[in-house]
C-alpha cells in the first residue's frame, strides 16, 4: 500500500537498479542542499484559521491564461526513459489526465513531438549547449508542436559533482561493472523493458528523427555541458526565436529576479536542481521571499526542490509562489507503476493539498498567504 510519495519512493528504490535509482534520487557532493529542501519545508509550521466556508475547495489557478486543475505539475526531468520505457511520454500521460502542466526536458528520451499531448499543457525545458544550432532546432520544433511556454535553465554552467553517480560509474557510454552487472539480474523486470525497447539516447539533440546524435553530444549533454557564454543579453537571441511565455529556472539570488524583470521575462522558476548543482546553496523555500519581494508582483514565480506533501506546496503558495513543480516524486511513480504510478502520486498531492487547505480555512488557492505561516517556527 502507498500512502504517501515516501512509499513512492520505497518502491521505486526495488524495482529500480541501484545505479538508476541513485541516478533520479541522488544530489551533489554531501547532498546537503538536497536535505536543506525538505528540512527547510518541514521546519515552517502552517497555522490554520478556523470559521471559515470551505465546502467547495478550489484547487485550480490561471496562468498565462490557460486553466490547471491544481497549482503544481511536473518539473522537467531528463533521462524517464532509463526509469521506464517511454517514461517521457507516460509522465506527459500523467500531467494531462490530472489537468497540471508537463514540462519537458532537453535530456528527454522521447522526441519532443511524440511526447506532445494536444489536450495538456505542456512547457518545453531549454537547455544551451556549446553549440547553440541545437538550441535553436529545439525551439523552433517545439514552437511548431504547440509547446506553450519555453523554460530557460539557467544553473547548470557546469555539471554539479553527483558522487552516487561517479561510485556506479554512470557515464555515457556506460560500462557497467560486475557489482553493477550482478545488480541488474536482480531486477529482470526492469532488463526486459530495455531489451524490448533499446537502450534510451537523446532523441532530440537531432532535428529530424533519421539523422541521430553523436556518442560525443550525447556525453555532452549526460555530463551538462552548457555554452558558458549564456548571458542576459542573450535573451535577445531566444526572444527571436520563440513566440510565447519565456521562464528562466534556477534563479534564487533576488538580484536576479530584479534583472528577470527588467528583461521582460514572462516568469521564474526558484530552483537549486532540486540539490543536484552547488551543495552549498540555500533551499528554494528559503530563497523564494526575498524572490516574491523581488519582483513585486511583475512576474508568477513558480518553485521546485524538496516538495514530497501537498502541505509543502501550501506553505510554497502561502509564501506567495504561484505554484509547485515536483520531479523525483513523479519519477518514483513511473518507476513503480508507469502512467498509473505517474498519476498515483499527482492525485495524492491534489488530496493532501485540498485537505491542507481545508484544515487551514483557504477555500481557494488565492486565499493561502503569509497569516497562514505561523512566524518564526523554524525548529520543528
Amino acid at each position: 500500500m502507498r500512502l504517501n510519495v515516501e512509499d513512492y519512493r520505497r518502491d521505486a528504490r526495488s524495482a529500480l537498479p541501484r545505479f538508476v535509482f541513485d541516478y533520479v534520487d541522488g544530489a551533489a557532493e554531501d547532498e546537503r542542499c538536497l536535505r536543506r529542501n525538505t528540512g527547510d519545508l518541514e521546519r515552517l509550521h502552517l497555522l490554520p484559521t478556523c470559521l471559515r466556508d470551505t465546502r467547495d475547495v478550489d484547487l485550480s489557478i490561471d496562468v498565462f491564461g490557460r486553466r490547471w486543475a491544481a497549482p503544481f505539475g511536473i518539473a522537467p526531468i531528463g533521462f524517464n526513459g532509463l526509469v521506464r520505457p517511454r517514461g517521457d511520454v507516460m509522465a506527459a500521460q500523467a500531467a494531462t489526465a490530472a489537468g497540471v502542466p508537463f514540462v519537458l526536458s532537453t535530456a528527454s528520451n522521447a522526441r519532443l513531438e511524440a511526447v506532445r499531448q494536444p489536450a495538456g499543457e505542456q512547457w518545453m525545458q531549454l537547455y544551451v549547449m556549446t553549440d547553440r544550432a541545437i538550441a535553436e532546432q529545439l525551439v523552433r520544433r517545439a514552437q511548431q508542436a504547440g509547446y506553450g511556454a519555453l523554460v530557460l535553465t539557467v544553473d547548470v554552467a557546469v555539471s554539479g559533482y553527483r558522487e552516487r553517480d561517479v561510485r556506479n560509474g554512470f557515464k555515457l557510454p556506460f560500462r557497467p561493472t560486475l557489482a553493477t552487472l550482478a545488480d541488474l539480474a536482480r531486477h529482470p523486470r526492469w532488463l526486459l523493458g530495455m531489451a524490448r525497447h533499446g537502450s534510451p539516447s537523446f532523441v532530440n539533440l537531432a532535428e529530424s528523427e533519421d539523422a541521430g546524435a553523436s556518442a560525443q553530444l550525447q556525453a555532452a549533454l549526460l555530463a551538462r555541458a552548457m555554452d558558458r557564454s549564456m548571458v542576459w543579453d542573450s535573451l535577445a537571441w531566444l526572444r527571436s526565436l520563440w513566440r510565447g511565455p519565456l521562464l528562466i529556472k534556477g534563479l534564487l539570488h533576488p538580484d536576479d529576479a530584479r534583472e528577470a524583470v527588467r528583461r521582460g521575462v514572462d516568469g521564474i522558476v526558484v530552483s537549486n536542481h532540486g540539490g543536484r548543482q552547488l551543495d552549498a546553496a540555500p533551499s528554494t523555500i528559503s530563497a523564494l521571499p526575498a524572490v516574491v519581494d523581488a519582483v513585486g508582483g511583475a512576474l508568477p514565480v513558480f518553485i521546485d526542490s524538496g516538495f514530497r506533501r501537498g502541505s509543502d506546496i501550501a506553505k510554497a503558495l502561502a509564501l506567495g509562489a504561484r505554484a509547485v513543480f515536483v520531479g523525483r516524486p513523479a519519477v518514483y511513480g513511473l518507476a513503480c507503476d508507469g502512467e498509473r504510478g505517474a498519476r498515483g502520486v499527482l492525485q495524492l498531492l491534489a488530496d493532501e493539498l485540498a485537505r491542507t487547505m481545508t484544515l487551514l480555512g483557504a477555500a481557494r488557492v488565492e486565499d493561502l498567504g503569509p497569516h497562514h505561516l505561523l512566524s518564526g517556527a523554524r525548529n520543528g
